[in-house]
């Protein structure tokens, strides 16, 4: 997967920037409310993924957290071509070790953890739950746990309400929905780990991921028979490798101008990272 680097030292972040470090790219939030033409592809989320994990892995082989992994802490070096990923944002992380527990509540609303809420034990665990809804958001440009108010959205990740139906992943394969249903588990000690998930048959190959554009904003009419996923897709040609993989700890981002749909109503819209007292009503 090529290099990748790291700026931890807060007083540092401002002027750590490598010298031709770019994200030209934006967010790939960007491209998860885009219409389908511009919308990722199954294997455009397979090889984001894939640098996703392979920054996460080194960051938990470190003993960090990020605890705000989302799509708008994702950025492109480029969007045309599809560029690499630069993971930014390390305004809520923390360093873990085997001595102290860390409790707190705080995070994105629609990316938190049920042991979040819960006030349960922080662990690299918490991080891998964000990433299977973030991956969730970009195969199917949905929200898989955003509710009316911030109380329906609790309630559907303490209850880990998620919507695997056909239509929510039409065109998308099998073994892509089972590594989500592999993060979206209640029990951290049952989560994929990210080693776990760069070992994921869908991430090496062994799918048959969909070359289309993996989300559209038209819905099939209730008239018609339920869509089958039984086509045949083409063989995925391994990812090439990424020539760089930067993780950059910043402070700079701005809100996402777009929308993802809820699957149960409502819109996703950029929150800022809320603080302990909001995420207990």
């Amino acid at each position: 997967m090529g290099s990748y680097v790291i700026y931890k030292r807060p007083e540092t972040w401002a002027d750590s920037r490598p010298l031709g470090w770019s994200a030209a790219g934006g967010e790939i939030f960007n491209q998860c409310v885009a219409e389908s033409d511009d919308a990722f592809t199954e294997k455009d989320v397979i090889r984001l993924a894939r640098q996703i994990l392979t920054g996460v892995a080194w960051l938990h082989r470190n003993n960090v957290v990020h605890l705000d992994l989302k799509p708008q802490n994702i950025l492109l070096t480029s969007s045309r071509p599809l560029g690499d990923i630069r993971i930014v944002d390390f305004g809520l992380s923390r360093c873990m070790d085997n001595v102290k527990e860390v409790r707190e509540i705080l995070g994105t609303p629609e990316y938190v953890a049920p042991e979040i809420l819960n006030y349960e034990p922080l662990s690299t665990a918490t991080d891998m739950w964000s990433i299977g809804v973030l991956t969730y958001v970009m195969l199917t440009g949905e929200s898989p746990f955003l509710g009316d108010n911030k109380q329906e959205t609790f309630l559907n990740i303490s209850q880990v309400n998620v919507d695997y139906s056909q239509e929510i992943f039409l065109g998308v394969s099998s073994l892509a929905v089972d590594f989500i249903k592999s993060l979206l588990v209640k029990n951290p000690r049952q989560r994929a780990t990210a080693e776990d998930c760069l070992k994921h048959p869908w991430l090496n190959g062994h799918s048959h991921p969909h070359t289309g554009h993996t989300h559209t904003r038209l819905l099939p009419s209730l008239d018609d028979p339920e869509t089958s996923q039984s086509e045949s897709y083409p063989e995925l040609e391994s990812p090439a490798p990424s020539p760089e993989l930067v993780i950059v700890a910043s402070y700079t981002l701005c809100p996402g101008q777009g929308e993802i749909k809820a699957g149960r109503g409502g819109a996703f819209t950029y929150e800022e990272p809320l603080l302990q007292q909001e995420l207990i009503c």
